[in-house]
């Protein structure tokens, strides 16, 4: 009981002692991904609005994640059989974001009890499939994501201005999923988040690019005979150009 009355009262701290809020903002909250997409930069910036003096006994630190839109994921294994690679096991994993970033003003265990962590699942640790830890498909997962740089941690990256002032750059690599891209900050004091604000980005195809996205979806069958009749174009192309050079 003891431990249960302590739980409840270290989550609802924060919210009785509302004596500083996040006011933040997006440099822009809409990414149009066309042909010459090669990435985006958006400014997270805002401030902490408070009614008395700055706290003197913990320092104030600011945490900043974006998440990106959710899919369910297929890891495979591949073994060697008869001399060749093949996939002998496939393993679905759940619902896991696109994209993850994580930026802080200083290193998150010093700023981040695991307990806080878990309840507000702010480290991709906590946030990715936490029940599956430990487990080869999401380890390979995760580590996949990485490499692709989809997932980073970018800790001390945060810049935070006489506890007042915040603001850091979360870039959008070329190889984003079309989504919405959930933003959260989280305002932590004394190993609690004392606050937090939330705000979205909207990535959507623009162009050539939305209207293939759409015809491969909706009309499977005709974007199939497109692609086909223009492969056998070029390929008809370069067989004619082939002939002639060799006159």
């Amino acid at each position: 009981m003891r431990h249960l009355i302590a739980l409840v009262a270290f989550t609802l701290l924060p919210l009785m002692a509302q004596a500083e809020q996040v006011v933040a903002a997006l440099s822009q909250t809409r990414v149009a991904v066309n042909a010459n997409f090669d990435g985006s930069e958006i400014l997270v910036y805002g401030a902490i609005k408070r009614e008395d003096a700055i706290p003197e006994n913990d320092p104030l630190d600011v945490i900043i994640t974006v998440a990106g839109p959710e899919h369910v994921e297929t890891i495979r294994r591949k073994d060697r059989r008869f001399g060749i690679w093949i996939n002998v096991e496939a393993q679905v994993v759940g619902h896991t974001p696109t994209f993850y970033t994580v930026a802080s003003t200083r290193a998150l265990h010093d700023i981040l009890p695991p307990l806080t962590d878990s309840l507000w699942k702010i480290t991709a640790d906590k946030r990715i499939l936490p029940g599956m830890r430990g487990l080869p498909a999401r380890e390979a997962l995760i580590r996949l994501r990485k490499d692709a740089d989809l997932y980073r941690t970018r800790e001390g990256e945060v810049e935070l201005i006489q506890d007042t002032l915040f603001n850091t750059s979360i870039a959008l690599p070329s190889n984003i999923d079309e989504g919405v891209y959930t933003t959260r900050i989280f305002l932590v004091r004394g190993g609690q988040v004392i606050d937090s604000y939330g705000t979205s980005i909207n990535v959507q195809k623009v162009g050539i690019e939305r209207w293939l996205y759409n015809l491969a979806y909706d009309n499977a069958l005709i974007y199939g005979i497109m692609a086909l009749a223009i492969a056998g174009l070029f390929g008809w192309g370069a067989s004619e150009a082939f002939r002639l050079l060799r006159r």
